[in-house]
């Protein structure tokens, strides 16, 4: 199957069978490997990213529902190479440690951002709910995001988040 898509304002022209998952083309085809594989079914959160504005599960997404559409994945968040202002505050806070959860933790964040850019504690550990992480314990994550939010970051900085 061919098919083409928009890939962190790219577009991209890729033929592959009509199993192929969204996940399996940005990190086979496309080469974009922040997008991790975690459970291969949907559970842990790790392959987020965003397709069409909303964040998708891309293990659990064929690349040929993608067609046409725009996704972002980890590494069309960053602008020149710089951390954009979730990604510095979950570092500052300590946020990540081995590593392998952040990219769909920070792409469930962005979306979260999004839709409400003013989450209290609540709101953030609920949409967490569909990241698992062995290592944080959630808290430095959930204290990142309300730093950002609280205005610690510079706000032209939070708008780059979303």
């Amino acid at each position: 199957m061919n098919t083409d898509l928009k890939v962190n304002g790219k577009v991209v022209v890729a033929d592959f069978e009509p199993r192929l998952t969204l996940v399996e083309l940005l990190r086979d085809i496309v080469g974009l490997t922040g997008t991790k594989v975690g459970c291969d079914t949907a559970q842990c959160g790790s392959c987020v990213v965003q397709l069409n504005g909303s964040s998708v599960r891309s293990c659990a997404v064929l690349a040929v529902q993608a067609a046409g559409g725009e996704v972002v994945t980890i590494e069309g968040l960053s602008e020149d190479g710089e951390l954009n202002a979730l990604q510095t505050a979950l570092r500052d806070a300590h946020g990540t440690q081995c590593g392998f959860c952040t990219p769909g933790m920070v792409m469930s964040l962005v979306d979260l951002l999004r839709t409400n850019p003013n989450p209290d504690e609540r709101e953030i550990r609920s949409w967490l709910t569909g990241n698992l992480c062995r290592c944080t314990g959630y808290h430095s994550v959930v204290r990142a995001v309300l730093q950002l939010v609280a205005g610690s970051a510079d706000p032209a900085e939070r708008e780059t988040a979303r």
